[in-house]
Formats: structure tokens, sequence, C-alpha cells
């Protein structure tokens, strides 16, 4: 009996839910930003979903594998890498729950030269971190093979589709087709959004612009998913920290709360938004 039970208390996840979890965190390949980086989260019982390329996989792992109630590991894959299902795999060996963020495709998202990569993921369990809508030009003098075209957030509703059992997160609310992607999150349980980058700055003047896209909270119809939940429960924090600037995941916090609050989203569906969902997501195996 007591062998039965010391088994089932192995089984036993060591740590509970956090009340943050970070669905959006670049690493910048500087060991120094990751130390940096759970302190903070220890500061504020928060968990990171840590986007790590593969230069970086051998420096991260230790951290992971002594911080699992801080940091998850998304592998940072280019999509039109030619060995990007054979990273697939080892960032999945190396225990990494997803990949992220998937961006600048040479082709359109949903192009059967990517369906490889995603059906290995969702054979994998793992979460699918996707850059939609526009798309930094940072150095205008260089040319380069990048197009805003390819990653238009509708890309991702025939991908939700396909792959049913795997986890959809779309960066940036297809910023700026807020609608389309809400509207595309309403019907598709598998896809999530967070409101990372350019969004919640530019609208900080109209916050409850956003209650007439995630519109369908206690709406009774056919044409609304069957869920008493609220409709802004389908965005999952995320902060986008690159470069190592740290302070972004302070004034995201603050963000997020001010356009929630105007919006009067409960509380019970503030503590999913920035905790609960991406929570249950991960205790799936």
């Amino acid at each position: 009996m007591w062998r039965i039970i010391a088994v089932l208390m192995a089984l036993v996840p060591a740590f509970c839910q956090p009340k943050l979890i970070d669905a959006h965190v670049h690493h910048n390949g500087d060991a120094k930003f990751l130390d940096r980086l759970l302190t903070r989260l220890d500061q504020l019982d928060g968990m990171a979903l840590l986007l790590v390329k593969p230069k970086d996989l051998e420096q991260v792992k230790p951290y992971l594998e002594e911080h699992k109630n801080r940091l998850v590991g998304i592998g940072d894959i280019a999509l039109d890498d030619p060995q990007a299902v054979e990273w697939v795999d080892r960032f999945h060996a190396a225990g990494f729950r997803g990949l992220g963020e998937l961006t600048r495709p040479r082709k359109n998202f949903d192009d059967a030269k990517y369906a490889p990569i995603y059906a290995r993921a969702e054979q994998h369990g793992m979460i699918l971190l996707f850059h939609t809508g526009i798309v930094s030009r940072t150095r205008p003098d260089v040319s380069e093979d990048v197009s805003v075209d390819r990653l238009r957030v509708t890309l991702l509703d025939g991908i939700a589709r396909r792959y049913p059992r795997a986890t959809i997160i779309g960066a940036h609310l297809g910023n700026p087709d807020y609608s389309w992607a809400a509207e595309i999150a309403r019907w598709n349980p598998n896809l999530y959004f967070d409101l990372s980058g350019s969004t919640l700055i530019k609208k900080q003047e109209d916050y409850t612009f956003f209650k007439s896209v995630f519109w369908w909270t206690s709406v009774a119809s056919p044409h609304t998913p069957k869920s008493g939940g609220s409709a802004f429960e389908k965005i999952v924090f995320g902060s986008d920290i690159f470069g190592g600037e740290l302070e972004e995941l302070d004034r995201s916090i603050e963000r997020y709360r001010r356009m929630l609050e105007a919006c009067g989203v409960s509380k019970e569906a503030q503590a999913n938004i920035f905790a609960g969902t991406l929570w249950k997501i991960l205790q799936r195996r």
C-alpha cells in the first residue's frame, strides 16, 4: 500500500499554480538575463514560457531542470530551417513544451511545406506560438524576404482545425486584425492569443474597444460557443520581453490590468488570463 502511495505522490507536481504565467519571453542568450528573470519571477510567484534558440539549448537546459516551477522551455525554431522537424524532436527530448515564436516564414503559415513541423509538434503535445500581424523592420537599408501577408492571423484558423490536439497561441492578437483574431478564437477551442507588443500602448485611450472584439460573453445563441466563461478568456498573458529588457514584464502586467478593468472583466476571468488557462494547458501531457 505504501509503495502505491509513494508512486502516486511522485506523480503529483512539486509546485502549485503560480499567480502569473508569461507566454512570451525571449531569451537573449545571456545567462545573466536568466538569473534576473528568475529573481523577478520569484518575487511575482510567476512562471515564464522561455523562447530559446537552438544555439542556446545546452545553456538553458540546466536552468529548466533546476527551476521547473519558474521556467518552461519553448523551442525558437525557424520554419524554413531544413532541419526543423529534427529540431522539434530535439527540443521535445530536452523537455521543452512548445515551439515559437514562429515568424518570418518564406511561405504562408498554412503552406503544406510546414505541415510536417506542425504534425510532429501535435504528436508531442507541444504548444505552437505564432507571430501574427505587423512585423518590425529595424534595418530598412537591408533587403529581406519578409512579408506580413504570410503571417495573417486568419491563417491560424486552418492550422487550428487541422491540428485539433495542438494548443495554438497567436502573439499580438493579429495586430491590427483584432476582430479576425477574436472571431477565429471564438470557434477554435485550441486557439488563444496574447496581447503583447504595441496594441495595449496604442489603444490605451480606448481600452473599452476590446469589448466589441470579445463580445460573446453570456450570449446564448447558436452563433456562440457553449461556454459560460468570459470571451476575454481567449487571451493569455504575454509580455514579449526581448533583448533582455526585463522591465517590459511589469509594464505589460499594468497594461493588461488597466485594459481588463476598463472592460469590466471579472476577477475570476482575469485570474485565468494571467495564469489559470496556461496552467491547465501545461498540465496536459
